[in-house]
């Protein structure tokens, strides 16, 4: 199995697993597995799949491959680049609001951060501040006033804490998965402490939601902004009434661990899991209404078309299917990565966006150090983009299509033309990538890191 830095909790997640420990939420007594754990969200977005391919414990590798074949043309100027200093573990997932500027990131730390970059000068290369002072929010509605420094203008943190006779504590557990409402006014987050909850624009600790029994892995946002979607380590997904914070609807069809959730509808939605299945699932209806197998190893992230025909998956079995409601078997078995495959996502062109003169396309981000973009239609590769050398954790589309954002742990991000496959932009951060996201402008591509930093490439010329 793969190395992954992303997921030193996998060998503790199987073990938990193993065991069946039934950790209680909120308590004393949350057993989801010791020391510092991480998964990735997205993702959206943020972040795709759960805890990922693989166990163990990565190589570092890549130490001689400084001096990369990238073009200096295409190389970002530091000017360009906003470091955002103040997370202090790993930042796993990161994900632009949809109508402001401001950029939400969640970390090993158990924080979630909201940078405000319009706030922030962009002509600066630096953003440094801890979690101090009247900006830091806590899950409570008390300000607390621990860490480093002063918080600059720019920076809100969101604490996640646990009640613990009768205090708040910090969790000390991974925020593992956030997502933001399509207004933009709320955002949600997942963390490896069991708990999902929503946060306002300002910081403030909306709602808790507390059902799982252990780590929530990936969570969304449905359109109508109605209901929140969850999936956790103890095999199960939730629909939850976002403004009561209430369990509408407990999921419970995986034997394994549930890796990650994609809405299809505003009430009907995928999930897939560690026990290589995948359930398409209706609000109010007992059974799935569709069960796809066919991947031979853990099915690390699903994701709808544009239109909600379509579901494609990637898999630990090296492996991209397409799967369509009108079949049972695949439609593609999409085979080319030499190794595991971490996330996809779809392009948002087609029939029913907002881009619909150009094709469909799909990006698979693989451990093989290789992004492939697919022509669905044909099930064939257009193109394979060589230049990372290192797993490649994450993929984002510009909103018109005609740009891809790739993020790897050789502490590069990558922005390709889609349609020439060619490399137009590059950046070399100071850690591994676990997360890259665009600005709905599409003029700006966040990204957050292993060494705890969180950057933004400003495009504009």
């Amino acid at each position: 199995n793969a190395t992954n830095n992303n997921t030193q909790q996998q060998q503790q997640q199987k073990t938990v697993v193993k065991t069946e420990i039934q950790a209680t939420n909120g308590d004393d007594s949350v057993t989801s597995g010791t020391g510092n754990t991480g998964t990735n969200s997205s993702s959206n977005v943020a972040g795709a799949g759960g805890p990922g391919p693989g166990g163990g414990t990565a190589a570092a590798g890549g130490a001689g491959v400084e001096s990369m074949d990238v073009d200096n043309s295409v190389e970002i100027p530091v000017t360009k680049a906003t470091i955002l200093r103040g997370h202090e573990s790993e930042v796993f997932i990161c994900a632009w609001n949809p109508t402001t500027d401001l950029l939400a990131s969640g970390s090993g730390d158990s924080t979630a951060r909201i940078w405000n970059m319009s706030a922030a000068d962009l002509t600066s290369s630096s953003v440094t501040g801890g979690a101090a002072g009247a900006l830091s929010a806590v899950s409570s509605s008390s300000p607390s006033s621990t860490g480093p420094g002063p918080a600059l203008p720019n920076q809100l943190v969101l604490r996640h804490c646990i009640q613990k006779g009768g205090t708040e504590v910090p969790s000390n557990k991974d925020v593992t998965s956030l997502d933001w409402n399509c207004d933009g006014t709320l955002l949600a987050t997942g963390s490896y402490d069991g708990y999902a909850r929503i946060w306002t624009t300002d910081g403030r600790l909306a709602s808790t939601l507390g059902q799982h029994k252990g780590p929530i892995f990936a969570l969304k946002w449905n359109k109508k902004g109605n209901y929140i979607l969850s999936a956790g380590v103890d095999k199960t997904t939730i629909i939850w009434d976002a403004s009561s914070g209430h369990c509408h609807q407990q999921f419970a069809f995986h034997t394994a661990p549930a890796l990650d959730v994609d809405w299809q509808t505003n009430t009907s939605f995928a999930s897939c899991s560690t026990d290589q299945c995948i359930h398409v699932c209706r609000l109010g209806q007992e059974k799935p209404i569709k069960s796809f197998q066919g991947h031979s190893n853990e099915v690390n992230a699903i994701k709808w078309d544009p239109q909600g025909n379509l579901l494609a998956s990637c898999s630990d079995d090296m492996t991209l299917k397409i799967w369509s409601m009108r079949q049972d078997t695949c439609v593609h078995d999409l085979q080319a990565h030499n190794k595991e495959i971490y996330t996809i996502k779809w392009s948002p062109t087609g029939p029913g966006t907002n881009n619909p003169n150009m094709n469909l396309i799909l990006a698979s981000a693989s451990f093989d150090s290789t992004v492939r973009l697919w022509d669905v239609e044909r099930g064939a590769c257009i193109h394979t983009l060589t230049k990372h050398s290192e797993p490649v954790y994450s993929v984002a589309f510009s909103p018109d299509g005609k740009f891809l954002a790739s993020g790897s742990f050789d502490k590069c991000v990558h922005i390709w033309s889609t349609q020439s496959g060619q490399l137009v932009h590059s950046y070399k951060g100071t850690g591994g990538i676990f997360e890259v996201c665009w600005n709905s402008r599409g003029d700006k591509v966040g990204a957050s890191a292993s060494d705890g930093s969180v950057f933004v490439l400003d495009l504009r010329k």
